[in-house]
């Protein structure tokens, strides 16, 4: 995150959503940024030392649209590794004469 010294106020958040499996190497990666605007006079500006990851987490989330939400992120991700997963296990390398 980068943010105001002055007021603790984020201007952005630099976010990342990774798919992996857990016994090989396939993943798949989604990554943005949400430039925030903010007011230190709101009632429910939050200063960046009192932030928690919830609180960035739903405004990254938030942020998102409708057809690319959190749910479909992570839905594609996991498609992805799965889809490695199974090219992977028909897909063998090497040369026939070496043992």
């Amino acid at each position: 995150m980068t943010h105001m010294d002055a007021d603790g106020g984020v201007i952005e958040v630099r976010w990342q959503c990774c798919a992996q499996n857990d016994d090989g190497p396939e993943t798949a990666v989604d990554a943005g940024e949400y430039k925030c605007t903010y007011d230190p006079a709101a009632p429910d500006f939050i200063p960046y030392d009192d932030l928690t990851e919830s609180d960035v987490l739903s405004w990254v989330w938030d942020s998102l649209p409708e057809d690319n939400d959190k749910a479909a992120i992570e839905q594609n991700r996991t498609e992805r590794v799965e889809a490695q997963i199974e090219r992977n296990a028909t897909e063998e390398t090497g040369v026939p004469w070496a043992a």
